[in-house]
């Protein structure tokens, strides 16, 4: 054991959970949870983290970390005529077939076939409308948004992991300075509210299946990638099916997806969290702790998230996504060939368009791919 594992760890769970928590609210909003129902998914969240990572990390005696879909929760934050009843159908839709990936190899093989410009384009086109709401935030509130988006931009220069996490700890305390924020709430103790699900044609094709897409191809197969870049040789079917097997559990409490992590994972693989790759499987079990401690205070979390200003909650959300847009935007335009389908799938995405009750994340997907069939097909006819 040595210090740095268990500093490591913590860096790790902030950061995964600091930053990106404002997002999962507004996921949360987005389908008109009520703050019960957005404290469950916290709670939830966090206690499904907490044990996918102890029990693979301890399984494994590698450092698995899991998180929550980030992805996942932008595309339910920008989806439109969903009940909290059907979002609970589409999060357990998503939880079983991410089960029967772990167990059917063709699956993830499946997945893995589908083009990374066209899946990020359409991963682009969810995220920009968050990456946009943080330039509308400065519109909103300009003597508290712009100095935090100053700041921001500075501080990613020297710890882009933490860059996220001090705007908002910085904005909150900004928020009270300026007057934005009258009291602080008293504190709750996090409760699991069940919600019944509605399982619809149209929840599944709109929101489990682009949520079950966007979380492994954005984040599963990063994470896989993490690890074996960190010279670790993980079986992808057991971590994918076990991350789905405690989402299924979870998603009756409002729980969003839980997947493989990527950043955070980056930081508990690291050497600096221990120099011996045999025992850097330690920062898992104390990981797990953190996030046993987030989901104790994850009401009082929700109702402070509650008191803060529209104008920051939207610059937190926005600015947390501009990396991941980015980096789906890159990977979108990297193929020559297969530019157009991808900005086909972004703009389709990117439109909010519904058709039958089925949200633009499944139809970008579709749009996309079909145009890059034609466009394979019409360069193989010009060889031939």
């Amino acid at each position: 054991m040595r210090l740095s594992v268990v500093v490591s760890s913590f860096v790790a769970a902030v950061v995964g959970f600091g930053g990106t928590l404002a997002l999962v609210i507004a996921a949360a909003v987005a389908v008109g949870a009520t703050r019960e129902q957005t404290a469950s998914l916290v709670t939830a969240v966090c206690l499904a983290k907490a044990a996918e990572t102890l029990i693979l990390s301890w399984w494994t005696r590698m450092p698995v970390i899991t998180a929550w879909s980030t992805p996942g929760a932008a595309l339910v934050g920008a989806s439109a005529g969903f009940t909290m009843n059907e979002a609970v159908g589409a999060f357990i839709g998503a939880a079983l077939l991410l089960v029967l990936t772990g167990f059917f190899r063709p699956l993830t093989r499946l997945v893995s076939m589908i083009p990374s410009s066209v899946a990020s384009g359409m991963l682009a086109g969810i995220v920009v409308a968050f990456v946009m709401g943080a330039a509308r935030a400065a519109s909103m509130d300009p003597v508290l948004a712009l100095p935090l988006l100053l700041a921001f931009f500075v501080i990613r220069l020297f710890h882009p992991a933490l860059s996220v996490l001090a705007v908002l700890l910085g904005g909150g305390v900004l928020a009270v300075v300026l007057g934005r924020v009258s009291g602080l709430p008293a504190f709750e103790m996090s409760t699991l509210v069940w919600t019944r699900p509605d399982f619809s044609f149209a929840a599944f094709i709109g929101l489990a299946l682009p949520l079950y897409f966007v979380t492994m191809a954005s984040q599963n197969l990063a994470g896989i990638a993490v690890l074996r870049a960190a010279g670790y040789n993980p079986s992808a079917g057991i971590l994918i099916g076990t991350t789905g097997f405690f989402s299924l559990l979870s998603a009756p409490f409002n729980a969003l997806t839980t997947n493989l992590a990527a950043i955070s994972a980056t930081i508990c693989t690291d050497p600096e969290a221990h120099p011996d790759p045999t025992k850097r499987w330690l920062t898992g079990p104390f990981y797990a702790l953190w996030y046993v401690l987030f989901a104790i205070f994850g009401a009082s979390l929700v109702a402070l998230f509650d008191l803060l200003p529209q104008s920051l909650v939207l610059l937190v959300a926005g600015i947390g996504l501009l990396a991941p847009l980015t980096n789906a935007l890159a990977l979108a335009m990297a193929d020559p060939a297969e530019r157009v389908p991808a900005v086909i799938a972004f703009a389709v995405t990117a439109s909010g368009l519904t058709i039958g009750g089925i949200g633009a994340a499944f139809w970008g997907l579709t749009a996309g791919l079909l145009v890059l069939v034609l466009d394979r097909l019409a360069a193989r006819r010009k060889r031939s």
